[in-house]
């Protein structure tokens, strides 16, 4: 096994996310940079961001990533793992150009990222790939020495992030009324994507239908429901569903939709469902939204109870399976064997993004992958 504290090569781990607005005056501004590109007028961008505005124009994903981040320096502390921590974002500050060029002027030679997404897919990996090439392009031409950047695996099926969510499932259970509790369904929940998109996800030779995408939501799935059922006693039925469409209605996404189901269920006399939003790692804007108040409030229309799982967060859990993939990826930097840990029936993920995974419509540079201009 790898030295336990030891990251060499790598100086420094980068957090990249989404971003979100942190206050009214950033909502249309943060969705301006969302939509780029796409000729989308102002005054719909307003209507976008109702949600935004009914939390006083804050998302919570950049608190949320503070927490993360202050998770990851704590537990790298406690285990005498030297490794500065930054953090940029896609979409609103601090920006990911700007995070790099930071490190960049740190000293910073050899960056691992962590993405907060788990699974493979164009928007939850090569986007994110993409962005780091756009960035990188940018401090090229600004005459700044570029560092080497390296992306860690997708660690969907690692252990430190489906045991939180195991554990968010069973409080979910137990907090439903005694009634209803043994009869419950389990809808896990993910973000839509288009089935174009979903059925291209992952690997070139892994494409099929749902690709790696609706693959890894399914092995994450059958391992947590395995776990409530060894954990309780009872087999919960559960089913994967997806949340949070928001492309043209023309363009087949993936289905069922959260509240369509819970209609479903309802109708097939379900007693209550438990909604664990396995695709999410922290509570943002689409879990606020989309979860705790569209989807609780067509159950309550109904008279389903509903309760809903927690995330991950900023679990320690979760901060400790981090440094367990920074430390591995290392020892596999260094030469070393290694066998990495991931729970459920696909393995582990690859270390280097090959050639053709995740495709985009339209083919972009993409650094920290086999087929990175900046390798």
């Amino acid at each position: 096994m790898p030295d336990a504290l030891d990251a060499t090569p790598y100086d420094a781990l980068l957090l990249l996310s989404f971003g979100g607005p942190e206050g009214p005056d950033d909502v249309v501004p943060f969705l301006e940079n969302v939509t780029r590109g796409r000729g989308i007028p102002k005054e719909r961008l307003k209507e976008v961001g109702r949600h935004y505005f009914q939390f006083g124009g804050v998302s919570p994903i950049n608190d949320q990533n503070r927490a993360l981040l202050e998770a990851l320096r704590k537990d790298f502390a406690d285990h005498g793992l030297d490794l500065p921590v930054y953090w940029g974002n896609r979409n609103w500050a601090p920006y990911l150009t700007d995070t790099l060029r930071e490190m960049a002027a740190d000293g910073r030679r050899r960056i691992l990222v962590l993405a907060t997404s788990a699974y493979a897919s164009y928007s939850g990996c090569r986007q994110y790939r993409e962005n780091l090439a756009d960035a990188l392009a940018t401090l090229r031409a600004e005459g700044v020495e570029l560092p080497e950047i390296d992306k860690l695996r997708h660690y969907f099926n690692h252990p430190g992030f489906v045991e939180p969510m195991v554990d968010g499932v069973l409080r979910a259970l137990a907090d439903l009324p005694e009634d209803v509790r043994a009869g419950a369904h389990i809808a896990f929940t993910t973000h839509s994507i288009p089935t174009s998109a979903a059925d291209s996800s992952g690997p070139v030779e892994a494409h099929g239908e749902g690709g790696a995408y609706v693959e890894q939501h399914l092995d994450v799935a059958q391992l947590i429901a395995d776990a409530v059922r060894e954990r309780t006693g009872i087999d919960h039925p559960w089913r994967l569903v997806y949340q949070s469409r928001s492309g043209a209605p023309h363009i087949p996404w993936l289905e069922p939709d959260i509240c369509d189901h819970l209609e479903e269920r309802h109708a097939a006399g379900a007693p209550a469902v438990v909604m664990a939003p396995i695709g999410f790692v922290s509570d943002h804007m689409e879990v606020l939204y989309d979860l705790d108040t569209e989807a609780t409030a067509k159950a309550r229309e109904l008279g389903l109870p509903v309760r809903r799982s927690a995330t991950v967060g900023a679990d320690p859990r979760f901060a400790a399976a981090v440094r367990e993939l920074i430390t591995e990826r290392a020892a596999v930097e260094r030469g070393l064997q290694v066998t990495p840990c991931a729970l459920g029936a696909l393995g582990p993920s690859h270390d280097v993004c090959p050639v053709g995974c995740c495709p985009a419509r339209v083919p972009r540079p993409a650094a920290a992958g086999a087929d990175s201009p900046y390798a």
